[in-house]
């Protein structure tokens, strides 16, 4: 296998800079990281022109990109054009994310999932199946219409893919910690989101084996001198993982902060939650039937509720990192290291060492991305394909 070193750069390591050091891949993984001048000498050097290299982003809550919703479009090429558009703003490993939608269509999105990663789609990790077992009174935009209880029936339907992590988000009040637990149990990762549930409903799915929040603090019961709600239980419990869009919008600068103080940073994770207008100059596109329109950068209906992001995983990044107990460091952590722990990848994702998956992106001092690498294999950033992507070609 054809070996390269990546020179000339500050490299992402152990928590921080150095301009020092070179990473080694050879085929899909990296090999080493050694001082920049003892990088094998038969090794294909790659300047990086004083780049930062940092490990990809990982996004576990993808709705779409392109112009493409992944409800819409369950296949294979569709997968691929999302994971492409995303793959130039650092997102080089992704959950395609199904919002909630009838049961063949959960089938069919399972299936799809399945046969693009025996095909090879770049970045592809596995789905999230957002829905539909949520509660009616956290909504969101999600259609109240397509909501079920979760009952013992569906595990056979809800069964993990043969292939890739299986994400599950669901409302500890339409289902029981029984069920939340056979998930568990069949492999499943389960995210509680969308749910106007109890504290104590809250931590006995988490006691059954749910790990994550979807999207903390947006569609779940407010925390309340004598009812913790949802957001209670996320941020007492210190071992569980809150996902978190960092947008300007979804969530209050002082709610985040808050946040941030309660529960190590280690648990908290970037998504964005997109939508198909990442990527497009047109900023209108339609959800099961409404219209949904991008204003002040954020995704609504004609009614005026949030409708997912037109948020890229670098401009998370940067958002995050804006915060004074955050910085640059724990904000890419936000992105890559912390979820993979998540996903259970972490000895493979997430970090530039040793033996990982050599899934890189090379920015400039904006974040801006430049190249990146998903197991080994090059690609150009935002220039790449940008122009007919933008255009919806």
């Amino acid at each position: 296998m054809t070996r390269t070193a990546l020179v000339n750069g500050s490299i992402f390591f152990e928590g921080g800079f150095s301009d020092d050091l070179a990473v080694v891949m050879e085929g899909e993984r990296i090999l080493s990281v050694v001082p920049a001048g003892s990088a094998p000498r038969d090794a294909t050097r790659h300047d990086l022109g004083g780049a930062r290299l940092l490990p990809g982003f990982i996004d576990i809550q993808i709705n779409g990109g392109g112009g493409i919703l992944f409800n819409d479009a369950p296949a294979v090429e569709a997968i691929r054009r999302i994971g492409a558009v995303h793959r130039r703003f650092g997102t080089t490993g992704f959950l395609p994310t199904l919002i909630s939608d009838d049961l063949d269509v959960v089938v069919a999105a399972l299936q799809a999932v399945d046969e693009a990663i025996v095909a090879g789609v770049p970045g592809l990790l596995g789905i999230h199946i957002e829905g539909p077992f949520l509660s009616t009174d956290r909504k969101g935009v999600h259609d109240p219409s397509k909501f079920l209880d979760l009952k013992e029936k569906h595990l056979k339907l809800l069964t993990p893919l043969k292939n890739g992590v299986t994400l599950i988000t669901v409302a500890p009040e339409r289902t029981t910690p029984d069920i939340v637990a056979k998930l568990r149990e069949s492999g499943m990762i389960v995210s509680l989101g969308h749910t106007d549930a109890t504290y104590r409903q809250t931590r006995a799915a988490l006691d059954s084996g749910a790990t994550g929040f979807t999207h903390l603090f947006n569609a779940m019961s407010p925390l309340s001198a004598r009812e913790p709600g949802v957001i209670g239980a996320a941020l007492e419990d210190q071992q569980s993982w809150c996902g978190i869009i960092v947008d300007g919008r979804h969530v209050a600068r002082a709610a985040l902060n808050i946040a941030f103080r309660a529960k190590p940073l280690e648990k908290f994770m970037l998504v964005t939650d997109a939508m198909p207008t990442v990527g497009m100059k047109e900023k209108i596109f339609t959800l099961q039937g409404r219209k949904i329109t991008v204003k002040d950068g954020v995704c609504i209906t004609e009614e005026g509720t949030l409708a997912g992001s037109d948020l890229e995983m670098t401009r998370a990044v940067k958002n995050c990192a804006a915060f004074e107990n955050v910085g640059l460091a724990q904000a890419i952590k936000m992105a890559s290291a912390n979820p993979a722990a998540f996903l259970g990848l972490d000895r493979e994702l997430g970090r530039i060492a040793a033996g990982y998956r050599a899934n890189l992106i090379a920015v400039d001092k904006d974040l801006n991305v430049l190249e990146s690498w998903i197991d080994g294999e090059p690609a150009y950033g935002s220039a790449d394909g940008g122009a007919a992507l933008a255009a919806g070609g």
